[in-house]
């Protein structure tokens, strides 16, 4: 295994586990690609456009995208920041940890663990039903999403248990297909001016932005970011670290908020500001197809539904590599069986983390075929609510812990990375958090029942931290030895 020197002293903590990081020589470019790929631009501007339209501010809804990334951009430059001095690539857990006290990191590694799986089981059951209506379409053999769900979850175990630059490889050709697609609909839209009203000005107008529920669509905007902040999970993987985390990590925002600012601008374009309302609660499902059929040609449509179940694979790879490296972080703190922290020695893979990430998806997806659930309506509906609920809370907590951990080791003496962004962070993800809360059944698929049963299951996870740290008081210790004469962490 490759080891590190150690950092300079007063300058960074240490890192826990040197004789059990992962290796890899990836890019800016290349983490950009797997986080943007978790976002799944397709699928959100296929799926989540149409919705935020509906029952969000409808026309004015792109401009919720603008006001999710103002807020996520405050939150990735207090993030960013701490990321040279925490080299750890737990990411939130391990930041919140090392400010908030050993119970906090904890808490938020369990919450972590809890959306992300929630997160890509629940895309596991949309794809499998998504793959089946595909080839059933084409003459295909008709088979129960679980079967389709199987094998790509088969794809993707064997993907994740290789070295990390294949998977880039594949998400980024996966990427690359599914943004193009979406660009060419933008600029048939844009070259043809629009549908019968010209291109939308709803986007610039505040009684447009402020219209119908704008707290409900800025909630879907920012759920179709969740993804973005995993780019320090591969710190140990990047070419230099220090450089490319935080340059994948504004990259991958950028690219996400303009993509999806202008795809919904041109989405409401071309239906018009008075009529895209009407017209996409008579299909919320289909009206991005049949907008591309309308805009580009049937064939086109045809290659969009195709790109569309690949997109939702991308996504599921993407995430895949993120929760099998929490695992091996987590294990090589003490916090999972030190098992899950073993790297490949030819791959450089945390593989058995990866197979045991395979076998919670396979025994998940079991769980629900034989309970009968909606692939849809219920797992794709409840389990990505649930996570990015999840997802938020760590974002503030994070924020906290930057500002918790800067006035403590005053290592950095600007003020706008470590109090003003953050801080600024804080106040916008509290606000969202706040909306995603009294929302929750919502997201839930309607059920009161489900929202506060999915909210009590974080929270439990979340108090999780400390009944663990009090159980094993010797997980994620070694994340307490800051430098001589720091006071100890985690």
């Amino acid at each position: 295994m490759d080891s590190q020197p150690p950092p300079p002293p007063a300058t960074r903590l240490l890192h826990p586990s040197d004789a059990h990081r992962l290796r890899g020589r990836l890019g800016s470019r290349s983490i950009v690609f797997m986080v943007v790929a978790a976002a799944a631009p397709l699928s959100i501007i296929a799926g989540v456009v149409p919705i935020g339209v509906l029952v969000g501010n409808g026309p004015g809804f792109p401009a919720m995208y603008v006001v999710a990334a103002v807020v996520l951009f405050f939150f990735a430059v207090g993030f960013t920041a701490m990321t040279r001095h925490v080299p750890n690539a737990g990411a939130f857990y391990s930041y919140i940890g090392t400010a908030l006290g050993r119970g906090a990191g904890l808490g938020a590694a369990l919450v972590a663990l809890l959306s992300y799986i929630a997160l890509q089981v629940g895309v596991y059951g949309y794809i499998g039903f998504q793959t089946g209506n595909l080839v059933d379409r084409y003459g295909g053999p008709e088979l129960p999403w679980w079967l389709w769900a199987a094998v790509l979850l088969a794809v993707t175990g064997v993907l994740g248990y290789r070295r990390i630059e294949l998977s880039s490889t594949v998400l980024a050709v996966l990427l690359m297909a599914e943004v193009a697609v979406v660009v060419v609909l933008d600029a048939a839209v844009v070259a043809q001016g629009g549908g019968a009203e010209g291109l939308s000005s709803a986007l610039v107008t505040p009684d447009d932005i402020l219209s119908g529920a704008p707290g409900i669509g800025l909630m879907f905007a920012i759920s179709g970011f969740i993804g973005f902040e995993a780019t320090a999970i591969f710190r140990d993987e990047a070419r230099d670290p220090d450089r490319t985390v935080p340059r994948a990590t504004f990259a991958a925002l950028l690219l996400i908020a303009v993509l999806y600012t202008v795809s919904s601008w041109a989405f409401v374009s071309a239906w018009g500001d008075s009529q895209v309302v009407e017209a996409t609660a008579a299909d919320p499902g289909g009206i991005v197809v049949t907008t591309a059929e309308n805009y580009v040609g049937t064939l086109f449509a045809d290659v969009m539904q195709v790109l569309f179940v690949t997109s939702l694979f991308a996504a599921i790879l993407a995430f895949h590599n993120v929760l099998s490296r929490y695992m091996f972080s987590l294990a090589n703190t003490g916090v999972l069986p030190v098992a899950l922290g073993r790297s490949h020695e030819r791959q450089a893979s945390p593989y058995v983390a990866s197979l045991v990430t395979t076998a919670i998806g396979a025994v998940l997806i079991s769980v629900f075929a034989v309970a009968g659930l909606d692939p849809v309506l219920e797992i794709f509906t409840w389990l990505p609510g649930l996570a990015t609920v999840g997802v938020v809370l760590l974002m503030l907590l994070t924020c906290i812990a930057v500002l918790v951990f800067f006035r403590r080791h005053p290592v950095d003496p600007r003020p706008w990375p470590t109090l003003v962004a953050p801080a600024l962070g804080l106040l916008g993800l509290a606000g969202v958090l706040v909306l995603l809360v009294d929302n929750l059944p919502l997201l839930m698929g309607g059920s009161t029942v489900l929202g506060v049963g999915a909210g009590v299951l974080l929270a439990l996870a979340l108090a999780g931290g400390w009944a663990l740290a009090a159980v094993r008081p010797g997980a994620a210790r070694s994340f307490a030895r800051t430098t001589p004469e720091d006071a100890p962490g985690i």
